[in-house]
């Protein structure tokens, strides 16, 4: 067994400068919005800040308890059986623009998507752990690793929320690719998959619109054109030191959900390329140790979580900026740490503890 040591204060150090800027930005953001919806400019940030002191003080919990707790079937299976339970629930709810993704019990809110996201990665590492020298028996490791998940995104796509699903999708294929899997067996599951995407996309009329609007938004800059073209003027209003914190225009009821989905287009208004990049950076930062993390530990369920919770993040990351900046079609990822959304920075702040407990065993 390594050394027990300290947590990579590295790590640590970056998930709490994500988290203090996230909540800075998510006030500048949405401060005008909030003060037309609810008389207020503080209302989404202290609930950004509630949520984020919840999710820091699960942090601290978790990072004490040994990760090697959670490797046991009596806690892994149950949390696959709750989170399905909780994404079944969603549809007995009322849906919120056309989509059925929240579960609300005595007040509180939450995304049970989110979840699937930390559980698919405790399943995958349990499972794949004892099964590296066995990535050829499809029937056996292949499907019965990739079953689980499959079907959580089978429920997540049913809400719908595509995003997620692909989130989910790309954390799966990345650890089973980890595990030693045959690119044959992505090549299989690509074409049933890219059929099934397809169909989403082109077949589903809003989807559809926002494709073409995706590759051509000056065709109909009022309307599905809009969020693209509006995000893109913001990311060059900011030019290369930004407008100053709370200068922002576009975010003035121009840039849709300026908190959340598009919340990197305020930052690159208001900080300019050099608060981007820089941002950029920290992310980058936050990629090098969690997976420094998970190559250093010795432990194969420990190098399996870790690998998984840091790529969890960092395609969210990928996902978000990339649509901000119109590289890839307009999708409903939040970006971690940043954008506004109780369970979104509780959870991933929870599965920070996780991955900072792992690093006490490196030295």
């Amino acid at each position: 067994m390594a050394k027990r040591v300290g947590v990579d204060k590295w790590l640590f150090g970056t998930v709490l400068t994500l988290v203090l800027f996230g909540l800075v930005m998510v006030f500048s953001a949405s401060a005008m919005l909030a003060k037309a919806q609810y008389g207020t400019p503080y209302t989404f940030a202290m609930n950004q800040a509630v949520w984020a002191v919840l999710g820091i003080v699960a942090l601290f919990v978790l990072m004490k308890v040994d990760y090697r707790k959670y490797n046991n079937p009596r806690i892994i299976f149950p949390a696959v059986a709750i989170n399905m339970l909780l994404l079944l629930m969603v549809f007995f709810m009322g849906a919120v623009n056309g989509a059925h993704r929240w579960v609300r019990v005595a007040g509180l809110t939450m995304q049970p998507s989110e979840l699937s996201k930390p559980i698919i990665v405790l399943f995958l590492s349990y499972f794949l752990q004892t099964r590296i020298h066995q990535m050829d028996d499809w029937k056996h490791t292949i499907l019965r690793a990739a079953a689980p998940p499959l079907l959580l995104v089978a429920l997540i796509l049913k809400e719908p929320d595509l995003g997620t699903s692909m989130v989910c999708v790309g954390v799966t294929a990345l650890m089973l690719y980890l595990a030693g899997a045959d690119f044959k067996y992505f090549f299989y599951a690509a074409i049933p998959g890219g059929f099934i995407l397809y169909w989403m996309l082109f077949h589903v009329a809003w989807r559809r619109a926002r494709m073409l609007a995706f590759w051509n938004p000056e065709a109909d800059p009022r309307g599905t054109g809009f969020h693209i073209l509006q995000s893109l003027i913001a990311v060059g209003t900011g030019g290369f030191h930004g407008l100053g914190l709370m200068e922002g225009r576009q975010k003035l009821f121009y840039i849709p959900e300026p908190h959340t989905d598009f919340i990197y287009a305020t930052i690159c208004e208001e900080l300019g390329i050099l608060g981007a990049l820089a941002l950029v950076g920290l992310f980058c930062f936050f990629g090098y140790r969690g997976l420094r993390a998970a190559i250093l530990s010795t432990d194969p369920f420990a190098r399996f979580l870790a690998f998984g919770l840091t790529t969890m993040i960092l395609i969210q990351a990928f996902f978000n900026i990339s649509v901000v900046l119109a590289l890839v079609p307009t999708k409903g990822i939040p970006l971690p740490f940043i954008s506004s959304g109780g369970t979104a920075v509780f959870i991933t702040l929870a599965s920070m503890g996780v991955l900072l407990n792992i690093t006490r065993e490196i030295d």
